[in-house]
């Protein structure tokens, strides 16, 4: 038996009625508000995360992040906003592409304009990821769909000789 092929347009006119839309408020970011749409999901997508992304002015994506597993990239569709990588910051605006392969150096996007930051987002769907949020001192750590936040200070070593 073979398996079913998945693919497809999500038209531009179809996209409020053929995807999932979602609001996000990073739960350690005060000042972090993202609005999506998935993409990928409503093509069959399952190894690959497309989403189509927009920033409020005055907010961010997300915390200060790395990524020890899965890749991922912004490219940018509309407004401006700040790129921070590792130290720097930059501005960034239509047309620019953002890649992180892993381990990841630091990023997030801020919108400090006065237009909506619109992008598409993707990466892996790994089973597994660990993401730090170097600015805090915390750790998540996914496993499947559950998460969990680890402060970098409960961190024990798990292999006999590793405290050095």
């Amino acid at each position: 038996m073979s398996k079913k092929r998945q693919g497809g347009i999500v038209r531009a006119s179809e996209r409020d009625q053929r995807t999932r839309s979602w609001s996000f408020e990073h739960p350690l970011g005060t000042n972090s508000e993202v609005h999506g749409q998935m993409l990928g999901d409503a093509c069959g997508m399952e190894r690959i995360g497309v989403h189509l992304m927009r920033i409020p002015p005055g907010k961010e994506n997300f915390v200060f992040h790395t990524h020890n597993v899965e890749e991922e990239f912004y490219f940018i569709v509309s407004g401006r906003g700040i790129a921070e990588i590792g130290d720097e910051e930059h501005e960034i605006g239509p047309g620019d592409f953002l890649g992180f392969g892993t381990p990841s150096v630091g990023h997030q996007l801020k919108n400090p304009f006065d237009e909506d930051l619109v992008y598409l987002v993707g990466g892996e769907r790994r089973n597994v990821e660990v993401a730090e949020f170097p600015r805090l001192n915390k750790r998540i750590i996914r496993v499947g769909r559950e998460a969990q936040v680890v402060d970098e200070s409960q961190l024990l070593p798990f292999w006999k000789g590793e405290e050095e």
